[in-house]
């Protein structure tokens, strides 16, 4: 019997209604992993042995310049699997950047061996991979894009208008990390927006004022 079924059924349903023996190989060889707020998943440098599958919490994939500058590349999120992760195992590669959790997680992890064997025997599974693989890089491009070709301010309004909160339990650090930027920029940024009445800051928080006022500098809606 299927260790854990109901959280394949949940999580990630088409593995189950695969159908294929070689999945079905996948997912009894999986170990159920939880790692806490704070761990480090995979380091800068260091050699890939495993492919995760995210069922709860999640992770942070960032550089980090020799300056100790940290620069936000994507997040890995339930239902998800790691865009460099996958890199690393197809070209046999080191990790070019570090993961880390931002809360507790809980993951499906494969072997490096179980992961071949499976793209090796499954159509089912080189499709999920690939096309995994294709959606995470196209937002990293876009990211990419963002924070090379776009203005400071479209992209800090944009960050502070992901969710429909008023009130972001938020640092400048933490912004300046998502937004491939530095403290003191996003400071300065912030306490302009400030002074026009769209956003109030106290510490560890940033109250939206004028969310109209950033969806107009966005363009959004």
């Amino acid at each position: 019997m299927l260790k854990n079924k109901e959280l394949w059924e949940t999580f990630f349903p088409e593995f189950m209604q695969c159908g294929e023996s070689a999945m079905m190989s996948l997912m009894e060889s999986a170990a159920l992993v939880n790692i806490p707020a704070g761990q480090q998943v995979f380091a800068s440098g260091s050699a890939c042995e495993n492919y995760l599958l995210l069922l709860k919490g999640s992770v942070k994939t960032q550089l980090i310049s020799e300056s100790g500058r940290e620069m936000l590349l994507y997040q890995v999120l339930p239902g998800d699997s790691c865009v460099l992760t996958t890199s690393c195992l197809l070209g046999g590669d080191h990790y070019p950047a570090e993961a880390i959790t931002e809360v507790d997680v809980s993951a499906f992890v494969i072997s490096s061996h179980g992961f071949y064997r499976c793209m090796e025997k499954s159509a089912f599974f080189r499709e999920f991979v690939f096309k995994n693989f294709a959606a995470r890089l196209s937002n990293v491009i876009g990211r990419l894009d963002e924070v090379v070709f776009a203005g400071i301010d479209w992209r800090l309004a944009k960050e502070l208008l992901m969710t429909e909160e008023k009130i972001l339990k938020i640092t400048h650090q933490q912004l300046a990390t998502k937004l491939g930027s530095v403290r003191e920029v996003i400071s300065r940024h912030l306490k302009q927006f400030e002074a026009k009445g769209w956003v109030s800051l106290n510490r560890g928080t940033v109250s939206i004022i004028d969310a109209e006022a950033l969806k107009k500098l966005t363009r959004i809606g």
